[in-house]
């Protein structure tokens, strides 16, 4: 699992290098704010990579005596880190997309390369965030579904771009520092959800949809009068259950034990890598 995991997000550090190091020189040539503002956001995607890498790989350590619930949230503080670097890109490409407006020095030049380095982020974005996304859903990677979810809206931010160099080479030159903004705003966008889910899991705000499948499963069961106290709390890719449930208290202890035992690997089988602790309590 710990290999593929790697694997895939190690691909991505490789991968943002490249864009990077692409998209500055041919930003540089052409003197394009839209390419500069994506040649840093891939700058941000390429920390945001490497700590990715090192978050899945410190993340799936087993349990210890300092750490009894793991290391999971090293990823989820992973994607929070990747949050406050993506809003310090978002004030700077306003702040420069406005000040090119505002002064009228918009003017850019429009090369082959333009095009070329802005189509390659796309395909290898498209190519990326799949791959991501693959990984992320199988193993219930936080911090890879992260990843992918950036990389996914790189593809959005350079169609932005492609659309503003289109019309600079029709001597539109305003919209270079217009499609800036709209980068801008699209990963302040995706920033706000990033970090919004990051935080929740890092407070340990209790997910809905593992709460509608637990309930769910627990009024499944006809031997429970009703339960209380559920609480639920995630971990980078595991899932913490917890639960009190009153049954008829004419039950004998190995019923109450087996019935427990059910619940418990129903709700494992609903939501992977979980744990649950059930407490069987007699109903008066």
């Amino acid at each position: 699992m710990t290999s593929e995991k790697r694997k895939v997000a190690g691909w991505s550090v490789i991968a943002a290098i490249f864009l990077t190091v692409f998209k500055f020189v041919v930003a540089i040539l052409t003197g394009s704010l839209g390419l500069l503002s994506e040649a840093l956001h891939s700058g941000l995607d390429l920390v945001a990579a490497v700590i990715t890498y090192i978050s899945v790989k410190l993340s799936d350590k087993p349990p210890d005596k300092e750490h009894n619930f793991g290391h999971g949230k090293i990823e989820n503080f992973s994607a929070f880190v990747e949050t406050i670097l993506l809003f310090v890109t978002c004030i700077w490409i306003i702040y420069e997309a406005v000040h090119r407006l505002v002064t009228g020095n918009t003017e850019i030049k429009v090369t082959v390369w333009s095009y070329i380095v802005v189509v390659t982020s796309i395909i290898v974005d498209v190519t990326r965030s799949r791959a991501l996304y693959k990984v992320a859903k199988k193993f219930n990677s936080q911090a890879l579904e992260a990843d992918a979810l950036h990389f996914s809206t790189d593809i959005w931010s350079s169609s932005v771009v492609l659309l503003g160099l289109i019309c600079a080479q029709f001597g539109f030159f305003f919209a270079d520092p217009v499609a800036a903004l709209g980068v801008a705003l699209i990963v302040f966008f995706i920033s706000y959800k990033l970090g919004k889910r990051s935080m929740d899991v890092l407070i340990d705000k209790a997910p809905k949809e593992s709460m509608m499948i637990i309930e769910k499963v627990l009024k499944g069961f006809p031997e429970i009068v009703y339960f209380h106290d559920l609480k639920v709390r995630t971990a980078g890719a595991d899932t913490f259950v917890k639960v009190n449930i009153h049954l008829q208290p004419d039950l004998s202890l190995e019923h109450v034990h087996e019935i427990c035992d059910l619940i418990e690997a129903e709700i494992m089988k609903r939501i992977p890598r979980c744990e649950v602790f059930v407490h069987p309590e007699p109903d008066n």
